[in-house]
């Protein structure tokens, strides 16, 4: 019970924000200006500010150390993830402009704004370093892997002509938050009170601006925009079944092979990786001219079906 009210109590809070984004917009106090606006803000300032204050909230050297382990079934879940997923878009012939939040959903998961919390409701803080290896793994696959899926998927792009590369995309900006916190963490630099409350005042926005984003997609769209056709149906399959079933696969090879994996770890791993959709896909699809009313749909039935999805795991990790 107490999953399920947890899980219903932070949907609740995400579906009230995206609705007041779609009043907003659907009232014209907002318009397609301030939606890019938000992209900007979000992608190049807020995220990279939230990522680096969130390394050292919840890192130290001794604990990625001890969790460097753990880190390999997060890393082989997360290839086979993107394996799987890109092998569907072959198959299920998932057209250009969806095709990178289709891989995204299947293996990048919102971990800090729904995952965090349902983690700690659920486990409590003696499960935070397990959450963290999750953490470590989910944010460089965001930024260095699933970001790239979603930037060559850009419709509009010339497959003829070839452009000359742009090493700028090797390091978006919330890749260079985590690694300039990386550089802070393992050399130990200070860093000074009222910086870390700046940063962590900007880096608060994130979630709630990625929320009101996609309530200003969906009053473009209109809420008929949220349906389940074959695309989102087997988005949402990656999400909530393969994604936490192929983490299953790698800790079953990890305890036949000798390893000792708390109980309380694979418990961890297996919710993280069920977690709904990133919050910034949307903005991500955008910004390569993607199917954003697809990205939109996505993350908002991943978010809300997540309420079932919870419940269900709880009693399924229980044999693993």
């Amino acid at each position: 019970m107490t999953a399920f009210m947890t899980s219903v109590e932070s949907v609740v809070e995400i579906i009230l924000v995206i609705a007041l984004g779609f009043y907003l917009r659907k009232k014209n106090k907002f318009d397609e200006k301030f939606k890019t606006s938000i992209s900007f803000l979000i992608m190049n300032i807020a995220l990279p500010a939230s990522i680096f204050v969130s390394v050292l909230k919840y890192l130290t050297r001794d604990k990625l150390v001890s969790l460097s382990g753990g880190l390999l079934y997060a890393l082989g879940s997360f290839a086979l993830g993107y394996l799987v997923a890109w092998l569907l878009t072959k198959i299920l012939r998932i057209r250009p402009g969806r095709r990178g939040t289709f891989i995204n959903m299947f293996v990048n998961a919102n971990t800090i704004f729904i995952g965090l919390p349902l983690n700690l409701a659920l486990f409590g803080e003696k499960s935070m370093p397990y959450f963290l290896i999750y953490y470590v793994m989910n944010t460089v696959s965001t930024w260095a892997v699933g970001v790239f899926f979603i930037s060559n998927d850009d419709p509009t792009k010339d497959k003829s002509h070839k452009e000359p590369f742009n090493w700028r995309k090797l390091l978006p900006a919330p890749l260079i938050g985590f690694l300039v916190a990386l550089v802070f963490l393992l050399l130990a630099i200070p860093v000074p009170a009222w910086i870390n409350s700046t940063l962590s005042m900007v880096g608060g926005i994130v979630t709630p601006m990625s929320l009101i984003y996609i309530g200003i997609v969906l009053g473009d769209a209109g809420l008929a925009s949220i349906h389940f056709d074959g695309d989102t149906i087997w988005a949402l399959l990656g999400r909530f079944i393969i994604a936490p079933a192929l983490m299953i696969l790698m800790l079953v090879i990890g305890k036949s092979g000798g390893a000792q994996v708390p109980s309380l770890e694979s418990s961890t791993l297996i919710i993280q990786a069920a977690a709904p959709g990133l919050a910034v896909l949307p903005i991500l699809a955008g910004q390569s001219h993607g199917d954003v009313e697809y990205a939109t749909n996505v993350v908002t039935t991943s978010t809300v079906l997540f309420v079932i999805v919870v419940p269900i795991l709880m009693q399924l990790v229980q044999f693993i």
